[in-house]
């Protein structure tokens, strides 16, 4: 029987880190999602770390996966998450228990919240037709397969992307695995919920023309599909 996930957490930092200024308990165990194979989430802040850095441990019954810090790689970070609209270290500091601290816990946790708050920069009109031109390129090779395997593929790139598309055009965190859902559902749980079905219709009776259809729903207000006339160098990022 192995020891809670707030205790643990305090045995392992005072035994691997008796010397950080700050841990933060994050993940699942702080958000009341904990199963069996959940892991314990520590965001450490340590000023004798160079840099930042990540590492795997197994202890007291725990899988733990520590993220190392120091007061500027974490801001770093932050700014990375914002560029990438992927906001896991903000995450984890707003949400994270404060098991250790110096006093300023309570800043970074602070500047995580008004971060999450603020969302990414939405697209601009040149990144917008970028995904456009992508999604329409998924498409047509959709339309046109004949290959079942292969548009499993296809349609597991364009969930991605239609995610990616409908948060980013509107100021929203994107997600990855299963924080696509999540994210979609912070958002807008309606459309959340028209997407789950779309693409559970699709992996349970390959119905492709739903994946379509709902692809070009997606697009229309931004123009719908986009290829006479793209060109990937007048948009200054090429693509592949």
């Amino acid at each position: 029987m192995r020891d809670s996930a707030r205790l643990t957490a305090r045995k392992f930092i005072d035994a691997f880190f008796p010397e950080c200024e700050i841990a933060l308990l994050a993940g699942s165990v702080v958000r009341g999602e904990e199963t069996q194979s959940s892991d314990l989430d520590l965001v450490i802040f340590d000023e004798c770390a160079a840099d930042s850095y990540r590492q795997s441990y197994f202890e007291y019954g725990w899988p733990i996966e520590v993220f190392v810090h120091n007061k500027s790689s974490y801001q770093r970070y932050f700014l990375e998450n914002v560029d990438r609209a992927r906001p896991s270290l903000p995450q984890m500091c707003a949400e994270g228990i404060i098991l250790k601290d110096n006093g300023h816990a309570s800043q970074i946790k602070n500047e995580a919240l008004q971060l999450l708050k603020a969302g990414p920069a939405p697209w601009k009109a040149t990144e917008i037709d970028i995904a456009r031109y992508t999604i329409t390129d998924l498409l047509e090779d959709l339309s046109g397969s004949e290959n079942g395997v292969e548009d499993l593929f296809i349609v597991s790139k364009l969930a991605y992307l239609i995610h990616e598309f409908v948060l980013r055009v509107n100021s929203h965190w994107i997600g990855e695995g299963k924080w696509i859902v999540r994210a979609l559902r912070e958002f807008d749980p309606k459309f959340a919920d028209s997407f789950c079905s779309v693409f559970d219709q699709y992996y349970t009776d390959r119905d492709k023309e739903s994946v379509i259809t709902f692809a070009d729903q997606v697009l229309s207000p931004y123009g719908g599909r986009l290829f006479e006339g793209f060109s990937s160098n007048s948009h200054g990022k090429q693509v592949i």
